[in-house]
């Protein structure tokens, strides 16, 4: 890496600090979703938060979004909710003057920074075809016209995992897509105490904008410059070879416990966000315990368990744990 990227790196652990200090202000705990919803949009990721109801994974994108200075919109998907109800459409106006009419086209809430797709499996596939669209290409298609987002362009996008009634699940491409799924947990009993305190007794809280748009776009480009060695590059790819039950490389456990692995996507993910853990903690380089590290986000929305595994109480995360700890070097992972 060049000094000046050094420099940017030693910047952005710094800013990083106090970004984690200004959300704490509203926020209590789930430093670990925080810390992995930053890494995501760091490396041009978009994030799948998984959480039960009222664990503020919608204040959390919001509060994200101040901090980091971007335009921020919502949407709430719904069953009736249209491809054009969130890119856009053109309207019929008249001019008052000429009285002449013309279309007029008006943007959708995709045209934002940072988009909050909430309770994204309620909606058909028709309109998560068109979320796919903007999150894949980061432009949308009305009609004969292609239009850019603005950049830099997110997609937080937010699912209950426990209601099934009257939702459309994810297909696997895009589910692809996201490059985490991030489990929103119950918070500990302290934490859920502050929080009953917060709520009853609000402070008014500010959060203070803490980068720009413009800062993300460089801080991306210096994640990207990221130096990764061999070894490192062959673990990702052996991790995610592992994970395909008809893989030579795949273990006698994968085989009878998983249906489907990760494709090609997983590894790229997975040195990608390595390479953006490895710059949170102020490094300037990307090692196999960086990708240890965020594997289960990565790979967790990648990797479908068998029915023996459900039977068996296992789940993707608990395969991944074991796939490390087979396949790590042990002096480098802390699992």
């Amino acid at each position: 890496m060049s000094e000046n990227d050094k420099q940017a790196v030693e910047r952005l652990h710094e800013t990083y600090q106090q970004m984690k200090a200004g959300v704490g202000k509203v926020i209590v705990g789930q430093e670990e979703v925080v810390e992995q919803t930053l890494m995501a949009i760091f490396c041009r990721g978009h994030a799948l938060l998984v959480g039960v109801p009222g664990l503020a994974k919608t204040l959390l994108v919001s509060t994200l979004a101040k901090s980091l200075d971007l335009g921020y919109k919502r949407i709430q998907f719904t069953p009736d909710l249209m491809p054009a109800d969130i890119t856009g459409t053109d309207i019929l106006e008249v001019d008052p003057e000429t009285g002449r009419r013309g279309f007029r086209f008006v943007h959708g809430p995709l045209f934002s920074n940072l988009v909050l797709a909430d309770e994204i499996n309620r909606t058909p596939p028709k309109t998560q075809a068109a979320l796919l669209e903007a999150m894949q290409e980061h432009h949308v298609t009305v009609g004969e016209r292609t239009m850019d987002l603005p950049k830099p362009f997110f997609v937080l996008a937010t699912q209950n995992p426990i209601e099934q009634e009257g939702t459309y699940p994810l297909p696997e491409a895009q589910l692809d897509r996201f490059l985490f799924n991030i489990v929103v947990g119950y918070p500990s009993a302290e934490e859920e105490r502050e929080i009953i305190r917060r709520v009853t007794n609000p402070s008014g809280a500010l959060v203070e904008p803490l980068m720009t748009g413009d800062d993300i776009l460089r801080i991306q480009d210096v994640v990207r410059r990221v130096p990764v060695g061999d070894h490192v590059i062959d673990f990702a790819a052996n991790l995610a070879r592992a994970t395909r039950p008809d893989s030579a490389e795949a273990p006698d456990f994968v085989k009878e416990m998983v249906g489907w692995g990760a494709g090609p996507r997983a590894g790229i993910s997975l040195i990608a966000a390595a390479k953006a853990h490895a710059v949170l903690r102020g490094r300037f380089h990307a090692t196999t315990g960086d990708v240890a590290a965020i594997a289960k986000p990565v790979l967790r929305h990648r990797v479908l368990t068998t029915f023996n595994a459900e039977a068996a109480g296992v789940n993707s995360d608990e395969i991944i744990t074991r796939l490390i700890q087979n396949l790590a070097p042990k002096e480098e992972i802390a699992l």
